[in-house]
């Protein structure tokens, strides 16, 4: 143990040399490599926790760049967790990183968290939250969520085996195309660091015995106020236990896999479909998928096998719940014109 770079955390009262060994003997998930893990995972790396494990299939973007500080300017393509070791190498090279390069599902989240003590979940969307709820208290292990959205956070501790669980607390997911992703209402960097932050320090109280976690509670921060509240909750006794891993798209209400389009399947159709952009028409000078029509969704109109895409995919598919109760199948594209630059045609400007 390097007692010289741990000296301020070994001098703090309840730590000591016992104390830090256990974060070096400390194997964490963090699930994502973006925002919030871009706060959690170098914290977690200087404070000495010795195994680290990174998953995220992504890679770098410029959007990114204002609050993932993690990545720099040279990572643009590169792989988010490519770029999240190298730079966790720099900060603490003791440290062992397992990267992950894929997306968290159902068939590989058990087997994925049975290897850890502790898992952070700093995705970007409900299904994964519910995911990674249920697959740790299927595994037996804590998990420290956050979540961010504009000028606000919130973040949380769920232990099936010691209180509430993050499904006590939202049972039943928003609807689709409620609540505003990072890319459609935007997020204030600083809101990040300090969600990320707690939940870092989370994950260190779990680890170190030290403090009270928060079980059963919510931190909630204001950036506008400056503010935080608590918000306390318990469990829901009528609720069904979690005994095995479910579709966790179909549970949020998202489209099924025949409503929905990768972008290699779209390209081989493009020209016998009717391709519709729901975006915001700065986003559509940005770039464009060649043969595409720029329609606000409440003027959709009927069309043979008529197709949405958007910026990830996240308003095309609320658009179809839209469109369906109007009488209007449709279909859109998974991942949006993202992955139709990363996957078809990179000549389309990424943003």
């Amino acid at each position: 143990m390097d007692d010289a770079r741990f000296s301020r955390q070994l001098a703090l009262p309840g730590f000591g040399p016992e104390v830090q060994q256990r974060l070096a003997d400390a194997r964490v998930l963090v699930i994502g490599a973006g925002g919030l893990g871009s706060a959690v995972i170098p914290a977690l790396a200087a404070a000495g926790v010795g195994t680290i494990g990174i998953v995220d299939d992504d890679t770098v973007e410029a959007s990114n760049l204002h609050r993932q500080l993690i990545h720099g300017v040279a990572d643009i393509g590169v792989s988010k967790v490519a770029s999240a070791v190298a730079s966790i190498a720099a900060i603490s090279p003791t440290t062992m990183i397992e990267p992950v390069t894929e997306r968290l599902r159902s068939n590989n989240a058990e087997s994925l968290f049975a290897r850890y003590d502790l898992v952070l979940d700093g995705s970007d969307n409900f299904p994964t939250r519910y995911l990674a709820n249920d697959a740790a208290a299927l595994v037996g292990i804590p998990l420290v969520w956050g979540a961010v959205s504009q000028y606000a956070g919130q973040a949380g501790v769920a232990w099936a085996a010691r209180g509430p669980q993050y499904r006590d607390l939202f049972p039943t997911p928003p609807p689709p195309g409620t609540v505003l992703s990072c890319e459609d209402g935007g997020v204030l960097p600083t809101v990040v660091g300090v969600i990320g932050a707690i939940m870092a320090g989370e994950a260190l109280k779990i680890i170190t015995g030290v403090g009270d976690p928060l079980i059963g509670r919510v931190t909630t921060f204001d950036a506008l106020s400056g503010s935080f509240r608590e918000l306390r909750y318990e469990r829901d006794p009528t609720a069904d236990p979690i005994t095995e891993l479910v579709d966790y798209e179909l549970f949020c209400g998202l489209p099924s896999r025949r409503d929905t389009l990768s972008a290699v399947e779209l390209s081989g159709i493009l020209d016998a479909v009717t391709l519709v952009d729901v975006r915001e028409p700065w986003e559509a000078r940005l770039a464009s998928i060649p043969g595409s029509s720029l329609v606000s969704v409440d003027d959709v109109e009927p069309a043979d096998d008529l197709v949405l895409y958007c910026h990830h995919g996240v308003r095309s598919a609320a658009a179809l719940t839209k469109l369906a109760a109007r009488g209007i199948h449709a279909r859109h594209l998974d991942g949006g014109i993202d992955a139709w630059s990363r996957l078809v045609d990179p000549t389309v400007a990424r943003y």
